[in-house]
């Protein structure tokens, strides 16, 4: 499979099996629509015809006098521009051939048969996601935890509820070393002195157990003061702030639950936190809505305060919300992305460059093979636990009974669900079948999927539209990066 397309002045061609991506000029990015356009036998030329009226229908747009300037170099004495045309074709061609039989373009996909390899291992967990607090000092519109609720009370985790999950963890992870845990609400700030004591814990069991803890926080800010701050730069691997960007468009979503904004409390906090982790292992997280298509805004408003890590990302809610991105939007979600690319290639020229969640993509490494195809691992390698215990495949699946896998306690009690959710890959999906950029979305959200479609085997299908821009957003930017 290869996907075209042109983005910036760049003609990127990326072949989907093998993950290379190909920067080529406008006459090889035509001969190789001509192939995709072909059978499966005449891409590997097993039909030489095939390639003589691929040549043929090149050679004919080609030769047309605006083309001329392109073929200088094959004009020689002797020889007219129509045989610089040809030349330059066949070598065009002869280019591709030699692509094709180095395995990098037109590959075949050799990942199917792996994933049944990978069904049957057998399952550890490594990552936690523990609900330290089912309450929240905001009063978030979008929040699909309804303020921290989870569709249930509100709760605070006990130490020893949360100290039993930390020993799930170890006993159910296996031989994986590495462990991750996020405080997580609502808003885990509310529980503070239980986060210091359980990371207290989980220190002491990394000694005899053999493992390592990576602890992260996501907090709205409301909270955060010099402790707070002090205490995640020494044992938070990651942080993450929430803002979603400009003060107008913050306040309007993330009011706190007298109505006032919460902006002017928290911007100061969050640069402070920023600054005192060298501007690295942290997030300023935002959710762009109906009400700011224009989010391209609230990322440059983010980066020219002087943040360097930022994630601002489509809000998940179902057509009824005023508030939710429709299929309207799209187009103009689309001009905002490129927009974003622009201005991002635009400050790495000037050395001012900073990341963007969602147009970082690892070209030469990337995720494992499993993680490619079956995603982040949710009601497998990843477990929420809710307050009193419960265990859910992720957090937002929080408060669906259905969904309900057991306690910290007594483990997991629904070994039916969890297969399931291992059997969840992008070749259970119809829909990701087809799709150029199903490696690196590894199929979507699950709970996405299961809040549009009542199914973990379908995709939200405005996210994958937006998944697919981000992608080749994404690698135009690499593009660039080469010629910088």
């Amino acid at each position: 499979m290869v996907h075209q397309y042109k983005n910036n002045g760049y003609n990127i061609v990326l072949d989907v099996n093998s993950g290379m991506v190909h920067v080529v000029d406008d006459l090889i990015y035509d001969i190789i629509e001509l192939y995709n356009q072909a059978d499966r036998n005449e891409k590997h030329l097993a039909a030489e015809q095939a390639k003589e009226a691929i040549i043929h229908k090149i050679t004919e747009k080609y030769s047309k006098e605006e083309y001329t300037d392109l073929f200088a170099e094959y004009i020689t004495e002797g020889n007219t521009a129509s045989d610089a045309v040809s030349a330059a074709v066949k070598e065009a061609v002869s280019d591709i051939e030699e692509l094709i039989n180095d395995g990098a373009l037109f590959t075949e996909d050799i990942y199917e048969n792996y994933i049944s390899e990978f069904k049957s291992r057998s399952t550890v967990v490594k990552a936690l996601c523990l609900h330290i607090a089912h309450d929240c000092n905001l009063a978030c519109k979008y929040c699909f935890a309804e303020e921290g609720e989870y569709q249930g009370r509100r709760a605070l985790m006990s130490y020893e509820v949360g100290k039993q999950a930390l020993d799930f963890l170890i006993a159910n992870s296996g031989n994986r070393k590495n462990l991750e845990v996020d405080f997580f609400g609502g808003e885990p700030l509310m529980n503070f002195e239980v986060v210091k004591k359980l990371v207290e814990y989980g220190r002491e069991q990394e000694k005899l157990h053999n493992k390592k803890f990576r602890f992260t926080l996501t907090t709205n800010g409301i909270l955060l003061n010099d402790e707070v701050m002090e205490f995640a730069n020494k044992e938070m691997a990651n942080v993450v702030l929430s803002i979603d960007g400009r003060k107008e468009i913050n306040d309007l979503m993330r009011p706190s639950r007298n109505g006032k904004g919460s902006y002017d409390i928290i911007l100061p906090k969050f640069e402070k936190v920023a600054e005192s982790r060298n501007q690295n292992n942290y997030y300023v997280r935002g959710t762009f809505t109906h009400n700011n298509l224009d989010f391209s805004e609230d990322v440059i408003h983010l980066a020219e305060l002087g943040f360097k890590q930022i994630s601002v990302e489509p809000v998940v809610a179902l057509p009824e919300e005023s508030y939710a991105i429709k299929e309207e939007d799209v187009e103009k979600v689309y001009e905002e992305y490129d927009k974003l690319a622009a201005y991002i290639l635009q400050k790495k020229k000037a050395g001012e460059g900073f990341n963007f969640f969602h147009f970082m993509i690892d070209l030469s490494g990337g995720p494992c093979v499993a993680k490619r195809l079956s995603g982040c691992g949710s009601g497998t390698e990843y477990m929420a636990v809710t307050p009193w215990g419960d265990l859910y495949p992720c957090h937002q699946f929080v408060g669906e009974e259905k969904y309900l896998m057991g306690n910290v306690f007594e483990g997991v009690k629904t070994p039916e669900l969890q297969e399931e959710f291992k059997c969840c890959n992008v070749y259970s999906k119809e829909k990701c079948k087809d799709c150029f950029a199903k490696f690196y979305c590894s199929g979507g959200c699950a709970a996405n999927s299961y809040k549009f479609h009542g199914s973990i085997h379908d995709a939200y299908d405005i996210g994958c539209q937006l998944e697919r821009k981000r992608v080749e957003c994404a690698l135009m930017i690499k593009a660039a990066e080469a010629d910088l």
